[in-house]
């Protein structure tokens, strides 16, 4: 057996190309290893088919050591404290280069600066002043502390310490050469509800949380779809996704994936996720089945449920050890186990020999806490990082928080979709490469018609990244949500359509594009009668649970203080 996303050999390899994204120099490092017989990371799969000898291990153990300790050139515009990312967001940004108006609209809940600044502002608006370093003892700074016991946290405290893992992004290509005249926003309403309601619809809006109880129904079941549609095509390359579509007539992707049609030619050239395809493909559906897209806002439901909203890092860390299958955990959430397990603490967690600590991880347990504090972002963002910091540091925290603050803004009903990407835009540090990602994503939706053209764009210019990294996988979430204005289908389906990693980013969008949809009826029916109300899971206590049950639970810890 291969352990997948552990080994040393294997971890060195992705470390080598980390810190070459963050600017540090791998030169060294990377031809003492290659001269000793070291390879390359494995591109797709998480582990390297046969071990490597003992001299090697131990080359790649102590190499992941030295490269640790390279300094960062990013430090300043990528910060990794709490307190230290509340200052990075106050600070005005520089004005971008001019580019054409987008089709964006203040909603109620944006910021003022937002609204009154104008394009500057839309490209990357301040932090309002309700993000503020918290207390000693409840706020986002809780990395210290250890797996089994609560310890005293301090609020300038961070969880991450000297980030090796960041840098900022480069410059960018001529942004207002690439601009585009504005593209019309559809003159469609949000969701596109199906006349057929969804079988467990009912009962949506009634008890706590009221009308909010629907939109998390949505949101719930928004996730499940998209994550769903994804999960056949996971790891394939994106002219493997559009191969596969077309050949049953289901290119833009509109529908399921289907295998009926698809010549014996292409499935050998592109064949399905083997895991995935079994239970995800139109004719195999039946339900929704286990996926850590899902499982992991499970957990966060658990953890808000056990600990409430001043949870600690130490808190995940705990619950995790109690309820988190290990062979359910991947790349960033797999290391950070084992840094528990030998007795690390966060946030050593989050950076010891863990090489995909900007990856998507954190990004996908972001939902609930923007579920659980409709109209709050900022305190939906100080959740998330405090979650996050388990695992990641640099730009895979950064996505928590936008997908967090952006979540939050959404469940209010009353923001549209531009609105609520510009206020988890606000939750990111404006020089980091994440937040330049997130804005070359919605300025090329914005300008472009085909969205086809825009995915090229896309991977022309982060293809370099891992392909479950969170600088194109966030901006491709971006452009996919700005580009579909609020349609639910086109959400989830440009997610999708993307490539890279497919089952997160659709789940990420379908969640939103749920909560922007409002109740579970008006997601095409098409999309929720496979699911059957029904959700598979190793999670302790929530295998089989309906959606509808779920929105009700997660309703209840909203209205928690």
């Amino acid at each position: 057996m291969r352990l997948t996303w552990a080994q040393p050999e294997d971890l060195v390899g992705h470390e080598l190309r980390q810190a070459a994204e963050d600017g540090r120099d791998p030169g060294p490092a990377q031809r003492a290893w290659f001269a000793a017989g070291g390879h390359p990371a494995p591109e797709r799969a998480g582990a390297s088919p046969t071990a490597a000898p003992r001299h090697l291990r131990s080359l790649a153990a102590r190499l992941l050591d030295e490269l640790a300790r390279l300094p960062s050139p990013s430090a300043e515009a990528e910060p990794t404290t709490w307190a230290a990312i509340v200052a990075a967001c106050r600070a005005p940004a520089a004005p971008p280069p001019p580019t054409r108006p987008q089709h964006v609209r203040p909603g109620p809940l944006a910021h003022p600066q937002a609204a009154a600044a104008g394009p500057a502002a839309v490209a990357h608006p301040t932090i309002g002043p309700g993000l503020q370093s918290p207390a000693p003892g409840t706020g986002p700074a809780s990395g210290s502390g250890t797996a089994t016991a609560g310890t005293q946290r301090h609020a300038d405290q961070g969880p991450g310490g000297p980030n090796p893992g960041t840098g900022p992004e480069p410059a960018p290509r001529s942004e207002a050469a690439e601009a585009r005249p504005a593209r019309a926003p559809a003159p469609t309403a949000p969701g596109h509800a199906d006349p057929a309601r969804a079988p467990w619809a009912a009962a949506a809006g009634a008890g706590p949380g009221g009308g909010l109880r629907g939109r998390l129904e949505a949101a719930w079941v928004g996730r499940a779809v998209g994550c769903l549609l994804g999960k056949p095509v996971e790891k394939l390359p994106l002219e493997g996704i559009r191969a596969l579509a077309r050949a049953t007539g289901n290119w833009p992707l509109g529908d399921w994936f289907t295998a009926r049609g698809v010549p014996p030619e292409l499935l050998a050239a592109h064949p399905w996720n083997r895991r995935s395809a079994p239970t995800s493909l139109a004719e195999n559906i039946d339900g929704m089945p286990e996926d850590d897209d899902l499982n992991y806002p499970l957990l966060g439901l658990l953890l808000l449920q056990r600990h409430g909203k001043a949870f600690t890092t130490a808190d995940v860390a705990r619950l995790w050890l109690d309820e988190l299958p290990a062979g359910r955990t991947f790349t960033a959430e797999r290391v950070a186990y084992r840094n528990l397990l030998l007795g690390l603490e966060p946030p050593a967690t989050a950076t010891h020999h863990n090489p995909f600590r900007e990856w998507i991880g954190a990004l996908i347990r972001a939902d609930v806490h923007g579920w659980t504090n409709p109209g709050a972002p900022a305190a939906a963002a100080a959740q998330a990082y405090r979650d996050a910091a388990l695992t990641h540091t640099g730009n895979g925290l950064y996505a928590a928080l936008f997908v967090a603050a952006a979540t939050a803004e959404a469940a209010t009903g009353r923001a549209d979709v531009h609105t609520a990407l510009r206020t988890g835009l606000a939750a990111v540090p404006p020089r980091s490469r994440l937040a330049g990602a997130i804005r070359f994503g919605i300025r090329t939706a914005a300008a472009e018609d085909d969205f086809d053209l825009v995915v090229d764009r896309l991977h022309a210019r982060y293809g370099h990244y891992h392909w479950v990294h969170a600088v194109p996988n966030t901006a491709l979430i971006a452009a996919a949500l700005t580009h579909a204005d609020g349609d639910f289908t086109r959400s989830v389906c440009r997610a999708v359509s993307g490539g890279w990693d497919t089952d997160s980013n659709g789940a990420t969008a379908g969640a939103l594009a749920g909560l922007l949809a409002g109740a579970p009826d008006r997601i095409p029916h098409r999309w929720t009668a496979p699911l059957k109300n029904r959700l598979a899971t190793s999670v302790p206590g929530f295998d089989g649970i309906g959606f509808d049950t779920l929105a009700h639970l997660t309703a209840q810890e909203a209205a928690r203080s």
